[in-house]
């Protein structure tokens, strides 16, 4: 088995096997020196396969142990360049329940609806209203987006020799308000609301496999728009539709092919499967439901595949890139392909010596 002892909090977080007499002499002797290379070094030997670019794994944070992450996501909807950039900070509770605070900042949605998003056509004395295609690739502002809070919950853990299946439950709100003119809801960085769901990862030596299940139900956006008559602003309200995704993560340790020390460079590929299925959303206006016509609101799903490629340096600062295309259908949330580059690294608490 792997030489690495395993620190009391951290148990039933990963897998471990005794440390042979012969090899006691190369741990550092402060305890802060010892969690970082048991957890770094048996994350990467055993479980850097599902560090998903994309997805979380069922495995959860260490006790105690702060993580950082930055992620800037990009696409071009028609010539111009659509960025989505998030901070998140990882916090592990107790071994098993985890938490991570997240905000972003992205420029796909302006302050306002378009104005061109309700139109209306004459039919004899009789107007129609209904939701218009907007036009796409004008410019927005870069604005701040709001916080994102997840939580996941390990209740499952089935450990052998260089193999686990293990099982979470999460939860995620936002606070996110922006000018959403898509159906298809994303609480990361679009709109506000709350969801849930099931994580379950299985690892064997170099591959692992993830699966997210999850259900989301988004909050309604309201605002005022001009009257084309030339009254007075009229209500309007957005009313998204509830949604249901579905991952699939498959990761492969590429190298190294046998591991010496924890300061070797680690390099892994990735193929993930990201789907949604979403139902339409509905528009008021000061009181009357508008029909939709607009192929944004209307219901949809799909499937993209999201390649990436990861590395981690020392044990600790894990770099990573991905790039997604449709495979079933298509998002209207955004244009592919869409870029993903993200680096994340750890932090212990120094124990006193």
């Amino acid at each position: 088995g792997y030489p690495f002892q395993v620190p009391r909090e951290a148990r039933g977080t990963f897998h471990f096997y005794p440390l042979p007499k012969s090899q006691k002499s190369r741990f550092p002797k402060n305890g802060a020196g010892i969690l970082l290379f048991l957890f770094f070094g048996s994350a990467q030997i055993l479980f850097c396969q599902e560090l998903y670019p994309l997805s979380e794994p069922a495995s959860s944070v260490p006790k105690g142990v702060v993580g950082v992450r930055v992620v800037s996501q990009h696409f071009t909807e028609v010539k111009t360049p659509r960025s989505l950039n998030v901070l998140r900070v990882m916090y592990g509770f107790t071994a098993r329940l985890s938490v991570m605070a997240t905000g972003s900042m992205l420029n796909h949605h302006s302050r306002k609806l378009p104005t061109d998003l309700i139109s209306h056509s004459h039919v004899g004395n009789q107007t129609n209203y209904f939701t218009n295609n907007i036009l796409r690739g004008v410019k927005y502002p870069m604005l701040f987006n709001g916080f994102h809070l997840f939580a996941k919950y390990r209740f499952l853990s089935l450990d052998k020799k260089n193999e686990h299946f293990r099982m979470s439950l999460y939860g995620e709100w936002s606070n996110a308000n922006q000018a959403h003119d898509e159906a298809e809801p994303n609480l990361m960085d679009d709109m506000g609301g709350y969801g849930g769901g099931l994580l379950a990862t299985w690892l064997k030596n170099r591959f692992a496999a993830s699966i997210t299940y999850g259900l989301i139900f988004p909050q309604s956006y309201s605002e005022t728009q001009p009257d084309f008559s030339g009254g007075p602003d009229l209500p309007t309200t957005i009313y998204y539709g509830d949604a249901m995704k579905y991952n699939v993560s498959l990761g492969y340790r590429l190298s190294p092919n046998r591991y010496t020390d924890c300061d070797q460079v680690n390099w892994n590929l990735y193929v993930e499967f990201v789907g949604k299925q979403y139902e339409a959303a509905r528009v008021i206006q000061n009181g009357t439901e508008i029909g939709t016509k607009a192929l944004a609101l209307i219901a949809g799903n799909y499937l993209e595949v999201h390649p990436g490629i990861q590395r981690i340096v020392k044990s600790n600062l894990r770099i990573e890139a991905s790039v997604g295309v449709s495979l079933i259908g298509r998002s209207y949330v955004h244009f592919n392909p869409v870029w993903t580059v993200a680096v994340q690294r750890y932090f212990y608490r120094r124990s006193k010596s």
